[in-house]
């Protein structure tokens, strides 16, 4: 699943390749990516509307196009591509935008999974309810972590993917971020002292600037078309690894709350 940086890195190249493009028409080939309109409907919306701006929160990219808001969460598998006016059709493919200039923006979902809402720029948006804080917020700081982890019997590793309390982090980055912070990813979130919070954000905040500058991890499924190559595998420390880079200890693998977990023994206390 595409994660806060993959995520980024699409809405950012998908800026840049179709920034300030038009949509001439919408061909909903399978409805049930819609949440909170018809077939009919979304691609009554939408046609004639120009890209205005692009944008993210947590997992979810935010598209603007003038007066409307398009906003796409990649579940699984979901993945953008852009693609000459008419060109076969993939079998995954399930909704196609033609653009004014001579492209098509196409989504495909081989599981799929992913989805999407449509609503008016002063609509309240109701699927980005309960997100909480964006890993680069100020206001994410040692409190209010405290306050949001006193009462969890969570473990540190499984309490960050909770998208209610920091929205963005997925089972890559939550490995990551433990190990980088030298905390087993099984301990109890509400057992860190102070300072180990500070670390945990201070972590996830370079990480996570890290992997968005490499593009990403899993975005390499993007390359082909979108152009995009993510490199920041070449840099995970014990997410898939088999070697500590730090001490040279087997890293270990457990199932933690059903998410593969991986962790050094001696360097994570």
């Amino acid at each position: 699943m595409p994660e806060l940086p993959e995520v980024e890195t699409v809405v950012r190249t998908l800026e840049r390749q179709i920034g300030n493009a038009a949509i001439n028409d919408v061909n909903v080939l399978f409805e049930k990516i819609l949440e909170n309109t018809s077939k009919e409907e979304f691609a009554r919306r939408l046609k004639n509307k120009r890209f205005t701006s692009f944008g993210r929160r947590g997992k979810y990219l935010v598209f603007t196009l003038e007066d409307e808001v398009l906003i796409v969460h990649l579940r699984m598998e979901g993945k953008f591509y852009i693609e000459p006016l008419g060109s076969p059709l993939e079998k995954h493919t399930h909704i196609v935008f033609t653009l004014n200039d001579g492209r098509e923006l196409r989504y495909n979902d081989v599981r799929k999974f992913g989805r999407m809402n449509l609503y008016k720029t002063d609509e309240e948006k109701t699927c980005l309810e309960g997100l909480g804080k964006e890993p680069f917020d100020e206001a994410l700081n040692v409190a209010y972590l405290k306050e949001k982890y006193a009462r969890t019997s969570l473990a540190i590793k499984s309490a960050l993917l909770d998208q209610s309390v920091i929205t963005g982090i997925g089972n890559i980055y939550a490995n990551e971020i433990c190990f980088e912070s030298g905390i087993l990813p099984t301990r109890k979130a509400n057992s860190l002292s102070d300072e180990e919070y500070e670390t945990v954000i201070t972590k996830c905040r370079s990480i996570l600037k890290k992997a968005i500058a490499a593009g990403g991890t899993t975005i390499r499924s993007y390359t082909s078309s979108l152009g995009v190559s993510g490199l920041f595998q070449l840099s995970l420390s014990v997410y898939g690894e088999k070697q500590c880079p730090v001490c040279g200890n087997e890293i270990k693998k457990i199932m933690l709350n059903g998410r593969g977990t991986y962790y050094c023994s001696n360097c994570q206390k």
